[in-house]
Order: C-alpha cells, then structure tokens, then sequence
C-alpha cells in the first residue's frame, strides 16, 4: 500500500507543469523554490529570462546589495523588473506571498536575509497554487538565502557559485534538493552577456 501511494505522489509531481532550463533544470510551477550561494541571484536572473511578463523582486530596504540593471542587462530587460522593499522584516513573507496569490506575474523573487520556517513555506506553496487557478499565471516563487540555504518544504534547493576562467563566465550550479531527483551539478556557461547560459552535461555531486 505504502509503495502503491508513493508511485501516486511521484506520478503526481511528474505530471506538474515546469520550467525546465536544460535537462535535470527543472522548476515546478505553482511551487516555492530556493537558491543559495553567491551566484544566487544569478540564477534568478537567469529564470527571469525564461519566464513571460514583469517579474516582482522583494528585497529588504535595510540592505545595501539590489540588482542594478547593468547587471540585469546581461540576462534580460531590466523594464521586466518592479522592486519592492518592505521595511520591516515580517512584510518579506507576506508581500511574497500575496503576489503569488494574485497569479498576477509569472516569477516572483523574495530575497530574504535567512531560511524561512516550514510554516512560512508551507503559506507560500499554497499561495502559489491559488494563483495558479485564479489568476493568469502559474507563479513560480523563488526565494534566495545566504550560504548554503536549508529552507525546509521548498520544492527545489539549487545552489549557484562562480568559478570564471580568465575571461569565460563560468559558473557551478548544483542541485542540493529536489523530489524524486538526486543531488547533481552542471557548468554553466555564458558566451557574452546578454546571450542565454548554456550547460555542460551533469555529473553526480560528490560529498
């Protein structure tokens, strides 16, 4: 019985709309999302520029690091962008979470100073998937911590590091968490900016 539900659940998250950035990139829509590392912000740019329409990034007003739009320039119209800076810490969540409600936008980003708890996350997945019903879009939230991440709940954890060779953009982009996949890693690279990244075939992630 137990093997019996468990074949439903994967069925189920296979059969989930996504966005897939290359084979093995995948990101569920109607989902939360995490991405972590110093090139975290990177890879939201980059799923920027896969997905349709405005993109609402909600950032803390206290700190100093905002996308500027020379460096958005390189992946998509900076146009697409609307910043919202919540000035007190508990508005983070919660304006996340109603624009992903709205199914306003396609892509959402929050970028938070820590994980948040299973509770918020839990919120944010539901949100996500009544706005996938009630509004034009299947939002996608994705949601940047510092570090190593370790939001609990999230759909996908995905960490992104630069690892540049001379004048090659190069990146790291490891799968850290996703359901019904293992860890994994890709190269990324990125002919000139402005161009689309481009992927090495993965490898398994090593301890």
């Amino acid at each position: 019985m137990t093997t019996h539900l468990l074949t439903e659940a994967r069925a189920r998250d296979a059969a989930r709309p996504r966005l897939r950035l290359a084979p093995g990139v995948d990101f569920p829509l109607a989902r939360l999302h995490e991405a972590c590392g110093p090139a975290r912000r990177m890879l939201a740019m980059w799923l920027a520029a896969a997905l349709p329409g405005p993109v609402i990034w909600i950032a803390p007003a206290w700190t100093p690091d905002q996308p500027h739009a020379d460096g958005i320039a390189d992946f998509t119209d900076p146009g697409r962008f609307l910043f919202v800076r919540p000035a007190r810490a508990e508005d983070l969540l919660w304006t996340m979470e109603e624009v992903l409600r709205s199914g306003a936008v396609a892509f959402v980003v929050a970028d938070l100073p820590g994980p948040p708890g299973l509770t918020p996350v839990r919120r944010l997945h539901l949100a996500a998937e009544t706005g996938a019903g009630a509004g034009a879009h299947r939002p996608l939230g994705l949601i940047l911590t510092p570090g190593e991440g370790g939001a609990q709940g999230i759909e996908t954890r995905w960490h992104m590091a630069p690892c540049h060779s001379g004048r090659r953009r190069l990146w790291q982009l490891d799968r850290r968490r996703a359901r019904g996949a293992p860890p994994a890693g890709w190269q990324v690279s990125q002919d000139r900016p402005g161009a689309l990244p481009r992927l090495c075939p993965p490898h398994p992630e090593t301890a």
